[in-house]
């Protein structure tokens, strides 16, 4: 067995298809939300680099930011690949540092679920608004687990790119909301042209958000961003969502004041 963030392919592989939805959305984002023009773009925690990859062939200017020296790397190789350029900068979301500003900034899927103390969260938050301009955007997207939330959720997929097929479970195999923590397990089964299988398998917890929560971490920042706009996974600019009990997979507009 081994560890998926060691396998940048597989892991890209996973959620390619969200990608073109994404980048639109941000766009459309762009467009409304944000009260100067959107150039520099960052994204904390950018992983295998899907996003990074398609706003730069969009003709932005991208950094993304990652723990990660495996992903970065295979981000590299990729971009090359393609001819695209961006900066990539290996280190940690709760204390960027950066010698210049972003006009927007975006972290989708999860990644922020990652900060497992409201200290790292409010860190990471207040990190970005550091870096955003004045009338800059972030949009921050996750998971919402409201109180009557399934403990024992399993999920599954297939993905296939290049002649490989993979197929993925993710169950969660610890549930403690008195800590505000899950433990997820994701493994994952390749198939390569060749025949041969690698498995994989990553054990890794995950912060919980109800939606009051997530209102009192974005009154801890609001000096720093006002929210702007709510919408969910469906990436669709004008379905305008509240923050009420109904809101799991969330996306959030904050705008640096």
């Amino acid at each position: 067995m081994a560890d998926w963030y060691d396998h940048p392919q597989y892991f890209d592989m996973v959620f390619r298809d969200e990608t073109p939805a994404e980048v639109s959305f941000f766009q459309d984002a762009f467009d409304r939300y944000a009260k100067r023009p959107v150039q520099h773009v960052l994204e904390p925690g950018c992983g295998s680099g899907r996003l990074v990859a398609a706003m730069s062939e969009r003709g932005y200017e991208v950094t993304g930011l990652d723990l990660s020296q495996p992903m970065l790397n295979y981000l590299g190789k990729r971009l090359r690949r393609r001819k695209l350029q961006a900066n990539l900068v290996l280190g940690d979301m709760t204390s960027m540092e950066f010698s210049t500003l972003f006009d927007a900034a975006f972290c989708t899927f999860n990644t922020f679920r990652h900060l497992l103390s409201d200290k790292d969260a409010i860190s990471h938050l207040k990190s970005v608004a550091k870096h955003l301009r004045s009338g800059g955007i972030y949009i921050l997207g996750f998971h919402i687990i409201p109180l009557d939330a399934d403990t024992e959720c399993t999920e599954r997929w297939k993905a296939s790119h290049g002649g490989t097929d993979v197929s993925v479970t993710l169950k969660v195999i610890d549930f403690e909301r008195r800590i505000r923590q899950e433990k997820l397990r994701v493994s994952i089964k390749a198939t390569k042209k060749s025949g041969k299988i690698e498995r994989i398998r990553s054990e890794f917890p995950l912060r919980l958000y109800t939606y009051q929560q997530v209102q009192k971490l974005l009154n801890a920042v609001g000096d720093d961003f006002e929210l702007v706009g709510i919408h969910d996974f469906d990436y669709d600019i004008d379905e305008v969502r509240s923050m009420d009990e109904d809101l799991t997979d969330a996306v959030f507009v904050l705008r640096k004041r």
